[in-house]
């Protein structure tokens, strides 16, 4: 009963979007988590336009390459011994390196395969890559390692991208320039947020992940607001109606209480399917296309909504959860998360229908 709709042409709207922020940058399409909970092989053909992939592991990348993409695909986390490594060969993937112990590897691959490497550079993020001391000697080593392809490129990740007046971001900049400065590599410093927010970004590549999902990385924004198209549509129906009087109590603990003679509606969608238990009451859904705010708490298979403002509502009408007419991102408010949570957290057994 319910699904995620998702918008080929939306997708493909929003990298021609992509394109016209960045257009001297080529784009590597981000298409780990399963393509934000999108449905990964079905994007990389939405997305075939783009100038490769990136996924974070090695069993993403060998399922695309397993439905045929041929692609240049980037795995972001690198690999974690010489078995992937032989793995990554088999599939012409190019590798982030991102700490001594995978350089080792490369040291001792004997095949005669030779990885594409983007060397990553921790610039102030703090999670991966390598501290600006520590550069000189990964730099040393890849020089004379004899897997590797040349130029290196060279990447960083942003902390603060989303927050257009940082400081850290400037001086991640600021830090990341003076490292590469006379290094012949190609650059990748921007997501979707440095993309729009920060031009300096727009290097030789860009990673946008979210806007490509028709979402804004900016707190307060939406995506349309943005020139996007949100590619997923989350969608059930009404499988109960009930008559409430004042004082009746609905859902676990009680949460909401009737005020008021109230029609609530029971929607088969829960935190079983993606969408999260703690959202708030008073979070929009659309019930026939108009608004109605969730009463009582998400449990596993249902959630409900006051539908009293809506009198005709009846068993089987739609319900669009987010997506078409009501932004993923005013639900992720309500839920007191970011949306890249909800899109990803989007559960094995809703139904995927591309269309």
């Amino acid at each position: 009963m319910i699904r995620a709709v998702i918008d080929t042409a939306a997708l493909r709207h929003n990298l021609t979007r992509v394109r016209e922020v960045a257009p001297d940058s080529r784009v590597l399409a981000v298409l780990k988590a399963n393509a934000y909970g999108h449905g990964m092989v079905a994007v990389a053909s939405a997305l075939a336009g783009a100038d490769g992939f990136a996924v974070a592991r090695l069993d993403e990348a060998i399922r695309l390459r397993a439905a045929g993409y041929t692609q240049r695909i980037v795995l972001l986390e690198g690999v974690q011994g010489a078995e992937q490594l032989r793995e990554a060969a088999e599939n012409c993937l190019e590798l982030v390196v991102h700490e001594p112990g995978q350089i080792a590897l490369l040291e001792a691959w004997r095949g005669a395969h030779l990885f594409q490497i983007w060397l990553k550079i921790d610039s102030g993020m703090g999670r991966l890559g390598f501290r600006p001391g520590e550069l000189p000697a990964a730099l040393g080593r890849l020089s004379d390692c004899k897997a590797i392809t040349r130029p290196i490129a060279l990447m960083t990740h942003l902390a603060e991208a989303e927050l257009k007046d940082s400081e850290r971001t400037r001086a991640q900049l600021e830090c990341f320039e003076r490292l590469t400065a006379g290094l012949s590599g190609e650059r990748s410093i921007a997501n979707s947020a440095a993309m729009i927010g920060w031009p300096a970004t727009r290097t030789e590549w860009v990673r946008p992940g979210l806007m490509l999902y028709g979402i804004s990385p900016f707190a307060g924004a939406t995506g349309v607001g943005l020139g996007l198209r949100p590619a997923m549509t989350l969608e059930s129906r009404v499988i109960a109606v009930r008559e409430l009087v004042a004082g009746d109590r609905v859902g676990y603990g009680g949460a909401w209480t009737a005020r008021r003679a109230t029609r609530i509606a029971v929607v088969a969608a829960g935190y079983g399917d993606g969408y999260m238990r703690n959202t708030a009451n008073g979070t929009p859904v659309l019930v026939n296309a108009r608004p109605a705010p969730i009463a009582g708490r998400v449990s596993m298979d249902m959630l409900t909504v006051d539908v009293t403002e809506l009198p005709q509502v009846a068993i089987g009408d739609p319900v669009i959860l987010w997506g078409n007419g009501l932004p993923v991102e005013t639900v992720a408010a309500g839920a007191g998360t970011i949306p890249y949570e909800l899109v990803c957290r989007v559960g094995q057994r809703v139904h995927i229908e591309v269309c």
